[in-house]
Parts: structure tokens; sequence; C-alpha cells
């Protein structure tokens, strides 16, 4: 007999969650979680999920409470018998905490997952992790899924004339090049300093992009600093139209003023973290049916890698 599956939500990106279950033909699992009045989170399946292939959606954006919720959730799934849980991350916080790098601090990646692991995950599925290095903390399955398939062919769709790709920061170059071969544009990318946490300075713009239209790429955006400062430098340096791609839009703090009062004309983003509110300059991509088929193919054992973009 074939193993039933099914998924589930957390309340961090609900829209999400339906538009997967959506696009795999089926609807959310029953599940109820709430908050006391203290704040103690409470978790419970409204329906039996033994022996089932279950499927938990939860993106772990700010409040850390997402991630708890997360947690009591694959929890709940192990102590209700279920054959094997995944635990669906569309983004994965605390991913830029992966390494020593200063005295007397936290590797808060590892911690996770450690974390999820000991709370009862069989394997996890995410997209664009900002240290991709973090699927070595885990000692179970990992799928890791890319974004840059949706905004290629999006690119490739409504194409740009003396296009340039351009890198905001070193650690972004990798897959600005893969945007740039893909795409037949130029490459360029932006020296950047960071004095300290959620600052960026621009120190210089490394290749040509005067009287070019840009694409700056990059796996989020948090206060959108780096971003805007790079869009200002770009636009100082004689470029025209400005665009950007980001999967994760945390859009935290003054980003958004930030990005309306920059030289960006359009900032093409995912759901996989859910907007606070709309933006004319933001437009949205869902990766629900990514998703969905990734679901599919661990569901049946397929291979995945038809969906990692080259």
């Amino acid at each position: 007999m074939d193993t039933p599956l099914a998924i589930f939500s957390g309340r961090s990106n609900q829209a999400l969650a339906r538009a997967i279950a959506e696009h795999y033909g089926t609807q959310l699992g029953e599940i109820d979680i709430k908050s006391f009045s203290d704040g103690e989170l409470y978790v419970k399946y409204g329906e039996s999920i033994r022996g089932e292939d279950v499927f938990v959606i939860q993106s772990t954006p700010p409040p850390a409470e997402n991630f708890l919720e997360l947690l009591f959730m694959l929890d709940a799934a192990k102590r209700a018998s279920v054959k094997r849980v995944t635990a669906v991350i569309p983004y994965f916080g605390y991913a830029r905490q992966d390494r020593k790098d200063q005295p007397r601090v936290s590797i808060a990646a590892k911690l996770m997952a450690n974390l999820l692991t000991e709370a009862g995950a069989d394997r996890i599925l995410t997209m664009d992790l900002h240290a991709p290095q973090i699927q070595g903390f885990f000692d179970i399955p990992f799928d890791h899924l890319y974004a840059s398939r949706l905004f290629k062919e999006y690119f490739q769709e409504n194409p740009i004339d003396n296009l340039v790709v351009v890198a905001p920061d070193v650690g972004s170059l990798k897959m600005s090049r893969a945007y740039a071969k893909r795409l037949g544009a130029g490459l360029a990318f932006i020296d950047k300093r960071r004095p300290k946490q959620n600052v960026s300075e621009i120190v210089n713009v490394i290749g040509e992009v005067e009287g070019k239209n840009i694409l700056l790429v990059d796996d989020m955006i948090d206060t959108a600093g780096t971003l805007t400062n790079a869009a200002s430098a770009l636009k100082e340096r004689g470029a025209k139209k400005i665009m950007a791609s980001s999967t994760h839009p945390i859009l935290s703090g003054p980003a958004y003023q930030r990005i309306e009062d920059s030289p960006i004309d359009q900032v093409l983003v995912t759901d996989t973290i859910p907007l606070r509110h709309p933006s004319d300059k933001i437009d949205v991509l869902s990766v629900a049916g990514i998703f969905a088929e990734a679901i599919q193919r661990i569901h049946t054992n397929d291979t995945i890698s038809a969906l990692f973009d080259d």
C-alpha cells in the first residue's frame, strides 16, 4: 500500500503553504496552533497522521517564535507516529550565523540544525541558503532548491537590452556570474565593506556599468542598505535602468523606505517570506510550484536534481 501524504502549515507563511498544497493537488491538513496569554505555544494535529509521510511548511524569519513553532510541529508529528516528517523551510533563518568569525559568538545556524534534528525532522527541504555549507551541519537528508530558475525565466520572457548583472558584494559573485551566463549579459561587482552589522559602505565598482541596464542579484534583502547603496553608486557611474532580484524579502527596519527613495526601478522577490505591506517597486514571484514538485519527488522517492538550476 502506498504511504499517504499530508501537508501542514505553521503560521509564518500560510499563503505560500496553501499555494504549495494547491499546486500539489491537495489541501492543507488540520492543525491547531495557538499562543497562550503568557506567550507559550501549543500545537496539536487535528487528524490522525499515523504512518503517513508528513511535510510541515514553515519559514523561519523573525520573530524566533517561528522557529520554535516549527520545532513543536516536528515533535508533535513524531509523537503521533508518522512514518516520516520533512521540514519544508522556504526561508531558513539564522543562516547568516554560520561560523565563529569573532571571539565568544554563537554558531546559531549549527544550533538550529541540531534542534531541528532533535525535534524529529527526518529530512530538510529549503531554498537559497545564505551559506550553502550549512547543509553540512545536518546528518539527515537535505534538499536545497534554487529560486534562480524563476528569475531567469522571468528575464528570458522579459528581455532587457544592454544588460549587466552586478553582484552587490563578493559573496553573491558566483550567483551573479551564473545569471550573466544564462542571460548573455555582462558582469560587474561591487567592493563593499561592512564596518558593523546591517551597515555597508561602497568602496569601488569593478566592471563597465556606464550606459548599461543593471540587474543586481542577491539571495536576501534585509535592511536594503547594501542594495540601495549599490544602486546609488551605479547610478552615479552612469547606469541607466536598475533592477534587482532577491529570493528572500526580509525587509526589516527602514528597508521599504530605502527602496522607495532609491534609484531602483523594480525589485523582484519570491514569496518565501510574506511582504509586510505592498510596494509599487516590489513584484513577487511564487515558488509554490517548485516546492510542490519537490514534495512530490521526495514522496515518491524520485530524484529532485531536475529542480536544481545549473
